[in-house]
């Protein structure tokens, strides 16, 4: 794998017809490239911030992104649009290009306790009918446990998947190889593929395990999904050591209903 690699050329070049090619340096961004990337945000703050507030964030498209930036940004965001994860070492299977899937269930209202202070969860969105079943998974777990999982991330569209790998860049100190082992590039997340579609977990006391995965993993409903999951057709995507190169994910589960057929 090389670390360092040209800025979508191709796109560069067209949009910026005398400038030279740039090198991006898959371990840790450059100076230069870091203010790139913060100011890209700033520049799409407004947009997602209106579409927090409306809860369609998931609708996002590719062009409400790019009119907001210059010729320069445009292509950098290119850049991470088009990237193929093996350079990252990254094999996970691509699941298509997705943006305004109509049948969606929108849930809102699901309230959690977060420190002893309820909270109500941003609107989420669910293929119709992925929710049908994981509304009866959560059931049988409520019969058995008392308890329930919530839904704290659903349907993504690919463009709002591009803003998320540029906005936790900063949390993997600016390093895409860091990222990538955490968040998937547009067109490669399990959370835009509504036919198998992924939802991540949270439970009513807002453990998720994103910062600790151990923490989620010793839950009780964690526990019930292991045992139980697969009768509903949802499989755990990323375990321990999960070839694919990704970390592990104990809140993160994807619908292959011919898994439930199976059994």
């Amino acid at each position: 794998m090389n670390p360092i690699l040209l800025l979508g050329l191709a796109a560069f070049l067209f949009l910026n017809p005398c400038a030279a090619a740039e090198e991006i340096d898959l371990r840790q961004l450059s100076p230069e490239h870091v203010t790139r990337v913060q100011s890209i945000l700033q520049k799409l703050e407004p947009l997602i911030e209106a579409k927090r507030q409306s809860g369609d964030m998931s609708r996002l498209s590719f062009q409400e992104l790019y009119p907001l930036l210059d010729p320069v940004e445009q292509a950098f965001l290119h850049f991470f649009q088009t990237f193929d994860p093996v350079q990252a070492g990254i094999k996970t299977q691509w699941q298509g290009i997705s943006e305004g899937v109509p049948d969606l269930v929108r849930l809102d209202n699901q309230k959690i306790m977060r420190n002893g202070k309820e909270e109500i969860l941003a609107p989420q969105y669910v293929p119709a009918h992925v929710h049908a079943v994981y509304e009866r998974m959560m059931q049988a777990m409520e019969r058995d446990l008392g308890k329930r999982l919530y839904v704290d991330s659903g349907y993504r569209s690919s463009a709002y998947q591009l803003y998320l790998f540029l906005f936790y860049l900063g949390n993997h100190q600016y390093s895409i190889l860091e990222t990538a082992q955490w968040n998937a590039f547009p067109g490669y997340s399990e959370h835009g593929n509504p036919q198998n579609q992924a939802l991540d977990f949270i439970n009513a006391e807002g453990v998720t395990g994103e910062e600790n995965p151990e923490d989620f993993e010793k839950l009780p409903e964690y526990q019930w999904l292991t045992q139980h999951a697969q009768e509903y057709g949802f499989v755990l995507s990323f375990p321990r050591n999960a070839p694919a190169g990704i970390g592990f994910e104990p809140w993160h589960w994807r619908y292959e209903p011919q898994v439930a057929a199976a059994q």
